[in-house]
Order: structure tokens, then C-alpha cells, then sequence
């Protein structure tokens, strides 16, 4: 089960997911995210901020 590493959101469908969720590596560590949160964050990810300073 895949779960949003900014809010929580969950999705059982790992391989439906894996079409619209965005992972990304912060410091050695996978983190996923949710396709709101990506839209919403789009800006801090593509300017490669830590989550942390979204």
C-alpha cells in the first residue's frame, strides 16, 4: 500500500498508483507522493526544495 509521505493519503492500488503518484529521493530516503500533493508542491519539486521547505 503506497501512502503519501506529505499527507497521509493512502492508495491500495500499487499499479494504478505507480501511473499518477511522484517519488522522489531526499537525502537517501524514497518518498512518494500523492498526485494532489504533486499538483499542489509541482514548483518546490521541480526547483528540488526538500519537502520539508514546501
Amino acid at each position: 500500500m503506497l501512502t503519501c509521505d506529505f499527507c497521509g493519503t493512502t492508495a491500495s492500488d500499487e499499479a494504478g498508483a505507480a501511473l499518477t503518484w511522484s517519488m522522489g529521493v531526499e537525502h537517501g530516503r524514497v518518498r512518494r507522493f500523492c498526485p494532489r500533493c504533486s499538483r499542489e508542491h509541482v514548483r518546490g519539486m521541480e526547483g528540488k526544495l526538500d519537502s520539508d521547505a514546501w
